[in-house]
């Protein structure tokens, strides 16, 4: 798993397992040092259509970014809403992942289970628009 995918996978997991797991990487030591500390500000969101391609912003979402440096590397997290806690924690694990702490196969068990429970929860919204799909058959 490359760093894109883990900061993706973190930015939505649950802010208790992203709280808990930082716990034991601080347990376990060293201590990070806190490089930019949870800041929370706008961040505006842009999209293209997809018929003309044509890029249009959306709107703007509240989301808090922080960034730690643990054994001579950096790690960064951002997530949507204000949690302050829950993004330190997810820029500790960057960190910890990135720099090989005895938490960074944790850390890689935690996204494989927020990547499951993406999967579980796509599969199910498929499975609940599956009878509204309409079916065309071609007259010859």
């Amino acid at each position: 798993m490359n760093r894109e995918q883990r900061s993706a996978l973190l930015a939505v997991a649950e802010a208790e397992e992203v709280i808990g797991l930082a716990d034991t990487c601080l347990a376990e030591g060293p201590r990070p040092a806190v490089l930019v500390a949870p800041e929370v500000g706008c961040v505006s969101v842009q999209v293209r259509e997809p018929i003309a391609r044509e890029r249009f912003l959306l709107g703007d979402l509240l989301a808090c970014r922080a960034e730690v440096e643990l054994d001579g590397v950096r790690g960064w997290a951002m997530r949507l809403g204000d949690d302050r806690p829950a993004t330190l924690a997810a820029a500790i694990l960057d960190a910890a992942a990135e720099s090989g702490h005895p938490v960074a196969a944790e850390v890689d068990a935690l996204c494989r289970r927020v990547t499951a429970r993406r999967e579980a929860a796509e599969a199910a919204e498929w499975a609940e628009l599956a009878p509204t799909i309409v079916e065309f058959e071609e007259l010859t």
